[in-house]
């Protein structure tokens, strides 16, 4: 086994990515991949299983991930291929491939993401509401 898989595997979320068989079930299902055809979990999975570190860990492609969970949910052999992205993430900023505020600015943009996404919902909501005056808490 190669230094950098066993690398992978010891950090937090990496421990499954021996399971990879590289079928593309994560890459099949990833909404990132629908919008990016660049971004490609599997060729991230080929590029950790073949010892790249440097290419991964200098990527861009690992911090594309939404962590969303799709193709954690799709994987039949249980990779957990979002686990180990930010596994990679953690090893990037270990060793200094990146800057320590990255994951910090990733996290929060997700986080800003994710409630303005639920505000619109919301928003969109309110503004077509029932008109016979039923709701969906009341027909429970």
């Amino acid at each position: 086994m190669n230094r950098f898989v066993e690398e992978v595997r010891r950090t937090p979320g990496g421990a499954n990515v021996l399971n990879c068989l590289l079928c593309g079930s994560c890459t099949a299902c990833c909404p990132v991949n629908e919008i990016d055809d660049g971004y490609n979990p599997r060729k991230i999975m080929r590029m950790i299983l073949l010892d790249m570190e440097d290419d991964v860990l200098l990527s861009d492609e690992i911090w594309k991930c939404n962590q969303c969970h799709a193709c954690v949910s799709h994987c039949p052999q249980d990779v957990r291929f979002a686990d180990i992205v930010r596994a990679l993430r953690d090893l990037a900023i270990e060793r200094g491939y990146r800057d320590k505020d990255l994951l910090q600015k990733v996290k929060e943009l997700d986080e800003e993401l994710k409630r303005k996404r639920l505000e619109a919902v919301q928003a969109e909501l309110e503004k077509k509401k029932p008109v016979s005056g039923k709701t969906a808490e009341g027909n429970l």
